[in-house]
């Protein structure tokens, strides 16, 4: 993910866009971020013992994404940010965790002997939406095509939004409407 937004972010800047660009995103009910967020790093870093306490966090952690989503939709590329905040959620709910697929793992790391975290399960023949679950060997991990879809997204998003053109009165500036015809 933090390539995809470096990537983001270097398409943004030679297209014209400013970086400074990103301080002034607007958006509403931006809390939803922050719990969301930190609902997931919670649930990242419980041993294994907290399983179902992990997809609880991660469950509701989706919940407050997809409302923060709904709400912004129209911005450029949340909407695809969402569908694969969905999808992840959707693969979860179905299977009690995020279902891995123990061969990419293995090509992954190099070694299937890895203990998954507290939010994950393994893909078994019983798993549900199988195809939603983590699949994809990346090095040194493995992610879902709801991954893929969340990274394109804020990608496109964090990429309009550099590009955006400079608000005026962003700044505090003050002035009265049609203030410029008076003179």
């Amino acid at each position: 993910m933090p390539l995809v937004l470096i990537i983001a972010i270097a398409v943004g800047l030679a297209r014209g866009g400013k970086i400074s660009n990103l301080a002034e995103i607007g958006v509403r009910a931006w809390w939803l971020l922050i719990v969301g967020f930190a609902l997931i790093v919670t649930a990242t870093f419980l041993p294994r013992s907290m399983h179902e306490l992990a997809v609880v966090l991660i469950v509701v952690s989706y919940m407050l994404l997809l409302i923060f989503i709904f709400m912004h939709r129209q911005m450029a590329g949340l909407w695809v940010a969402g569908l694969g905040i969905l999808m992840n959620f959707t693969v979860i709910a179905a299977n009690g965790g995020m279902p891995v697929m123990l061969e990419a793992v293995e090509v992954a790391f190099g070694s299937a002997d890895i203990e998954l975290g507290a939010k994950h399960v393994l893909l078994t023949e019983e798993t549900q939406l199988a195809f939603l679950a983590d699949v994809i060997p990346l090095p040194y991990g493995v992610i879902s095509l709801g991954d893929v879809f969340l990274a394109i997204g804020l990608g496109v998003f964090v990429e309009d939004q550099i590009r955006r053109p400079v608000r005026l009165f962003a700044r505090g500036a003050q002035g009265t409407p049609g203030s410029a015809a008076e003179r």
